[in-house]
């Protein structure tokens, strides 16, 4: 009843929290009704005639299915990215000749534009998903690598030492001591990960013709469909946005309330 009920607390401060990231997309979306009234639909479709054309498109049952693909293939790209990144990542924060001898690979991957790595994979891979989830790996990988490799690296080497000395065990100090302070490193991280992967997937989706949004993006351009374009770049921030703001901060908050322990009442982030 009381873990409940410090849920039930929980869950609705972070809630009440999101109204100031909701006027932040008012402030685009006025932005946005202004760029339309100066430049008219054709050029920029207003926010209402997008919300028309989104909820138009949610009865498609074609458009549906591309949603499905593009979200299949960026959440895989973003697990894999994130599962060999981050594991890369610890393994040579733990380890100076490691970190001496990834750094560089993940600058030359850093350094190959994401255009490279779609011709690239459609040679390997032809036109299909394999060519959009592949660039997302390789795209995203790095930032995953140096959120890891940071939160090893820096880690408190002498409160580890003092857990040591009090007994505590190799499993109890990687709870208690190392993956606490990892936490502030790798969720930003996966944060980037998470908004490249939707948007490196579109993109191949479009350069490939692999379907997907992206396929129907390169659709709706040809057929100079504006509205349409607004509507589908739309629905993939929509996407990264339910993404962070559903999927990965509420885990981060829920990991990160022991700093709140020292902050005055009141004061919250």
């Amino acid at each position: 009843m009381r873990h409940g009920l410090a849920f039930l607390g929980w869950a609705g401060r972070y809630l009440w929290s999101g109204w100031a990231g909701a006027a932040g997309l008012f402030c685009i979306a006025a932005a946005w009704q202004a760029g339309h009234e100066l430049y008219g639909s054709f050029i920029l479709p207003a926010p209402l005639e997008t919300a028309h054309e989104v909820v138009k498109l949610a009865q498609d049952e074609a458009f549906r299915r591309a949603a499905r693909e593009t979200a299949e293939r960026a959440a895989l790209g973003f697990t894999l990215s994130v599962l060999i990144g981050t594991a890369a990542g610890i393994a040579a924060g733990y380890s100076f000749a490691a970190m001496r001898l990834m750094r560089p690979v993940v600058t030359v991957i850093l350094g190959v534009p994401p255009i490279a790595w779609i011709v690239l994979a459609l040679i390997w891979f032809g036109a299909g998903g394999g060519t959009a989830v592949m660039t997302v790996v390789v795209a995203s990988l790095p930032i995953s690598f140096a959120g890891g490799l940071e939160g090893a690296a820096t880690r408190d080497r002498g409160l580890d030492a003092m857990a040591r000395s009090f007994g505590a065990g190799p499993l109890m100090r990687l709870n208690t001591v190392t993956i606490p302070h990892m936490v502030s490193y790798l969720f930003p991280a996966w944060t980037t990960t998470a908004g490249s992967a939707w948007k490196v997937t579109v993109m191949a989706e479009l350069l490939s013709n692999a379907g997907g949004l992206g396929g129907d993006l390169a659709s709706a351009r040809a057929l100079f469909d504006i509205p349409r374009v607004t509507a589908i770049v739309l629905v993939t921030v929509g996407f990264a946005l339910f993404t962070e703001y559903a999927l990965i901060q509420p885990v981060r908050d829920r990991l990160e309330q022991w700093r709140e322990a020292g902050l005055p009442w009141g004061v919250k982030r």
